[in-house]
């Protein structure tokens, strides 16, 4: 059995849902995580999908801001909402689904951006990343996948931990994203859950690896000034089983495209 993961910050489903079918037709992934949905829970635009035979749709919206969804050929075991930060704005969601050995936990997570300013301080944003961080360190610590199953974690994490994770270290160490202070706090998480960064597995850490151009450059492509802000983790038993990772580079160049672009990861079970 081979299962296909991608990961993707769509920025707004409604607006680029063409841009998701696009997207499914070219890999036909088993899960499609997405972020930033921007949509309020129940207006979901689903038709497509299940035409498409994705039948199984978990979803945790709100009205033009954050939102996460879980888009699958497989059946959901069990479904899950967990909330941060005591704040309602849908962040994570996680479903599990079957395999012919363990059954997969998938955990979907939209890390907040943290503002301009990185001084938790006089920026609210930023203090509320950290917090952020915080809580899903003591989730993954005390244990965050059920004992019998192997776990992904998948996302835009909107932190670029690597020194070649952004395009230049020395320019964006005082730039939100990769500021000393939240790679710390991401290296607490990951080591909290004992998560393996199949990225990272598949492209050394010693190479360039983004997935999120902005839309400030004329030329994002010529300038190519990226940062790896989305990831895929794995419980260290399903890690060895990751045997292909592709970045899809070239939706950043569709029409009316995410500033982020999908991430896939295939796992032979």
């Amino acid at each position: 059995m081979s299962l296909k993961i991608v990961t993707w910050n769509i920025n707004s489903v409604r607006l680029r849902i063409g841009l998701v079918t696009r997207l499914l037709d070219m890999w036909k992934p088993d899960v499609l995580c997405l972020q930033e949905t921007k949509c309020p829970q129940g207006q979901f635009p689903s038709a497509p999908l299940r035409d498409m035979g994705y039948h199984h749709i978990a979803e945790s919206g709100q009205k033009g801001y954050h939102g996460v969804a879980i888009i699958s050929r497989l059946p959901f075991v069990s479904e899950d909402v967990r909330r941060f930060c005591a704040k309602d704005d849908c962040r994570h969601i996680a479903v599990a689904v079957a395999t012919r050995q363990k059954p997969v936990t998938i955990n979907n997570f939209y890390v907040p951006a943290g503002g301009d300013e990185p001084d938790p301080a006089i920026n609210e944003k930023f203090a509320h990343k950290l917090q952020f961080l915080d809580e899903m360190e003591k989730w993954f610590k005390k244990g965050s996948v059920p004992k019998d199953h192997e776990g992904v974690v998948v996302g835009d994490l909107n932190i670029a931990p690597l020194e070649h994770d952004v395009w230049s270290h020395k320019d964006l160490l005082k730039v939100v994203s990769h500021t000393p202070i939240e790679t710390a706090g991401l290296n607490r998480v990951q080591a909290a859950g004992k998560w393996v960064d199949v990225m990272r597995q598949h492209v050394p850490a010693d190479k360039k690896l983004y997935t999120w151009w902005s839309y400030r450059a004329k030329d994002w492509e010529a300038a190519d000034r990226g940062r790896r802000l989305d990831h895929i983790w794995t419980t260290s038993g399903l890690a060895p089983a990751c045997k292909e990772l592709r970045i899809l580079k070239e939706a950043r160049g569709w029409t009316q495209s995410s500033d982020h672009v999908p991430v896939m990861a295939r796992f032979a079970l």
